[in-house]
């Protein structure tokens, strides 16, 4: 796999390691280090070092080594499964899942529980790592996913998503209390370049992000509100309400209040509803899913009910 960046004027100047770093936000300045040492990165077919200059209209290329496929086996894990046919099946997931498998992971995913319950018949658009998976929520979030079992439901899905007609709505505790009633968040959101494991609102190398938020009760210094996504970008509702200065209670990344609830209840963001049109028999669907008990219980602590 190749990755080819074409210099401009605006580039001149950096040093390599941090322009590539930028350039590609998939690889850190370590990982450019190592390619370049191991000879996988060439400015006009000429291998380069890290401090290697360049000149306007150079052509570098990374050349990156395709991965390794990874067995990924089935494993009998109980699913609770909301709605199921043969193109497709919605999952309430719970919190502490993962939805795929990663490195150092493969095992005890949504994945892994799906490919025995479906016996093979997922659909393979995403590779051998992710069958089936048209979306995803994060590990320590709960609620609602949708699975394609086949490519034609997959990619139908899909174009929902993209268009921004697919209904993802989250319930979540955040941090702090509202002027407004109801508000946008419009963000651009990429790679943190301080922290690559994190994302934040950056105009760099990012993509259009937009939260809409409805604030449906506060007390206490807390707020239960209800979250859509127009956009589904990586951590998107904890980063924009950490960007607000309302973080999510108990997200152990993006929120650092001393009051937070992390250490006791979680992180409290549900993946609470999803509609769609079936994209084989052209029928809406839509799906409600319960908050989780913790989720509940903390309302009421909270007297946010």
């Amino acid at each position: 796999m190749e990755h080819i960046l074409i210099i401009e004027e605006s580039m001149l100047g950096e040093r390599l390691d941090k322009l590539l770093s930028v350039a590609f936000p998939q690889f850190s300045r370590s990982q450019i280090q190592l390619l370049c040492q191991n000879g996988k990165i060439s400015i006009n077919d000429n291998i380069v070092q890290k401090n290697t200059k360049f000149k306007l209209g150079d052509r570098i290329v990374i050349t990156e080594d395709e991965p390794q496929e990874t067995e990924i086996l089935p494993e009998n894990i109980p699913l609770d499964i909301v709605y199921e046919d043969n193109d497709l099946l919605v999952v309430n997931k719970p919190k502490g899942m993962v939805v795929h498998p990663a490195v150092g992971n493969y095992t005890g995913t949504l994945v892994n529980a799906l490919l025995y319950h479906c016996k093979g018949s997922l659909s393979g658009i995403n590779g051998v790592i992710r069958p089936g998976i048209v979306h995803r929520i994060d590990k320590n979030t709960s609620g609602l996913l949708i699975v394609a079992k086949n490519d034609v439901a997959h990619r139908g899905l899909a174009e929902q998503i993209k268009t921004h007609s697919f209904e993802r709505k989250y319930s979540a505790i955040v941090h702090g209390s509202f002027k407004e009633d109801s508000f946008t968040i419009d963000a651009p959101i990429g790679r943190n370049p301080r922290d690559r494991k994190k994302m934040c609102v950056t105009t760099l190398n990012s993509r259009n992000a937009v939260t809409h938020i409805k604030v449906l009760s506060s007390s206490k210094g807390f707020s239960y509100v209800e979250c859509t996504l127009e956009t589904g970008r990586t951590h998107q509702i904890r980063v924009h309400m950490a960007y607000k200065g309302h973080p999510v209670a108990g997200d152990d990344v993006y929120c650092t209040f001393k009051n937070d609830l992390k250490n006791t209840m979680g992180q409290c963001l549900h993946a609470r509803h999803i509609g769609f049109v079936h994209p084989i028999t052209q029928e809406h669907l839509s799906f409600t899913s319960d908050l989780p008990e913790y989720f509940k219980d903390l309302l009421a602590k909270l007297s946010l009910e």
